[in-house]
């Protein structure tokens, strides 16, 4: 990035955001840990098709499990692309820039349909207070990886016209 302003945006935003993911990634894992330690007693008693799934998750509502499992999904992801796009914007060369906002807007759409779930999941109704935890996290990582998306790709363009200028003789 040749402004030393939208870098330094997007590296903030991007250190911002490998904390975040990390924090969703560790609720997301207890509530799977959780649902896996308390499935056997209480799926025993449920019916054929609820009995099937190995993993059932004894708090929450019908939304739970796939806000779970999705936002485990974009955690993992968004750590591993935060972590990248560091990498990735520190070394500054216009293929690294393109593959930091490629990557950071796969995230940013995992994340939006984690977000969405989250939204569903307070549409149906009670939680108890970790699963409230979570569902403000994806929607807080949600609009920082927004954030984080739109300084990589004005980075990008910055970059790509000030080597387009340099190549046409205009400056």
């Amino acid at each position: 990035m040749a402004s030393g302003g939208a870098k330094s945006a997007a590296f903030v935003l991007l250190l911002l955001n490998l904390l975040l993911y990390f924090v969703v990634s560790v609720i997301a894992v207890w509530a799977v840990n959780h649902a896996i330690m308390r499935s056997r007693e209480t799926a025993s008693v449920l019916e054929v098709p609820a009995r099937i799934f190995p993993i059932y998750f004894p708090f929450g509502n019908m939304a739970t499990g796939y806000l779970v499992i999705f936002s485990l999904i974009a955690g993992i992801v968004g750590m591993t692309t935060s972590a990248t796009g560091i990498q990735n914007i520190t070394r500054g060369g216009i293929a690294n820039l393109h593959a930091a906002a490629a990557s950071s807007l796969i995230t940013l759409f995992l994340t939006f349909l984690a977000m969405g779930l989250a939204c569903k999941e307070i549409d149906i109704g009670w939680t108890d207070a970790n699963l409230r935890t979570l569902e403000v996290m994806v929607i807080f990582v949600s609009a920082t990886q927004l954030f984080c998306t739109g300084a990589v790709h004005a980075g990008v363009s910055d970059v790509t016209n000030t080597q387009s200028a340099y190549r046409g003789g205009r400056v």
